[in-house]
């Protein structure tokens, strides 16, 4: 019982001894792939400490952190390349766990009504397709949204269409096709209110979301 209590109280100072202040926020937060890790590896010790003793909690530990922290350390890395990249582009970066999310504001993607890209965002999109060839084990998830403005039938199109040249674009950068999908929802997803001018732009947009293939 001692040695578990050990193993425990071990990785818990672990933890708490690897908390960063993120550069973007300002708050305090441990590190993804120290978290992941972590859990991994208080699940293995756990686990070999009940099977082996002492020598089995340290190996289960080794292994159980290894396995956590795989996905976890190749998220942090393409996190920090994309917000690298697109500080100062208008871009939103959210991490979510493992997932990761950009969402580009319409006034700087498209002119009203259009889903042609504005030139002025190549530079920008160029920039995201070099950190989607480099990290090349996502899926690639592309979703348009419009505000409330005009019909909905209208507004599914147009979203579906914004989406479909962002992907477009990203593929001729050179990312593979297969990992792309997209689709729009139009007016049906806002994220501000749709009674004011500054609500309705936020609603205007293209999110990229990156995720596990097997998600």
């Amino acid at each position: 019982m001692i040695k578990k209590i050990a193993v425990l109280s071990l990785t818990g100072l672990l933890l708490a001894g690897c908390q960063t202040q993120n550069a973007y926020t300002g708050e305090d937060e441990i590190n993804k792939t120290t978290k992941y890790g972590g859990i991994g590896a208080l699940a293995g010790a756990v686990v070999g400490g009940l099977a082996n003793g002492k020598e089995g909690a340290l190996a289960g530990a080794v292994i159980g952190g290894a396995a956590g922290a795989g996905y976890g350390y190749y998220t942090d890395q393409q996190e920090a390349a994309l917000r690298q990249r697109l500080q100062g582009t208008g871009v939103q970066v959210q991490r979510n766990g493992n997932d990761l999310k950009l969402i580009m504001p319409g006034n700087i993607t498209f002119a009203t009504n259009s889903y042609n890209i504005q030139a002025g965002f190549y530079d920008v999109l160029g920039s995201v397709a070099i950190v989607l060839k480099e990290f090349d084990e996502n899926s690639v998830e592309i979703v348009g949204f419009t505000d409330s403005t005009g019909s909905r039938e209208t507004n599914m199109v147009l979203s579906e269409k914004r989406a479909r040249s962002v992907a477009s674009y990203l593929i001729n950068q050179g990312v593979a096709g297969q990992r792309f999908s997209y689709y729009g929802v139009g007016p049906d997803q806002p994220i501000a209110d749709n009674s004011t001018s500054s609500g309705r732009a936020m609603n205007r947009r293209v999110e990229i979301n990156l995720r596990q293939p097997s998600q």
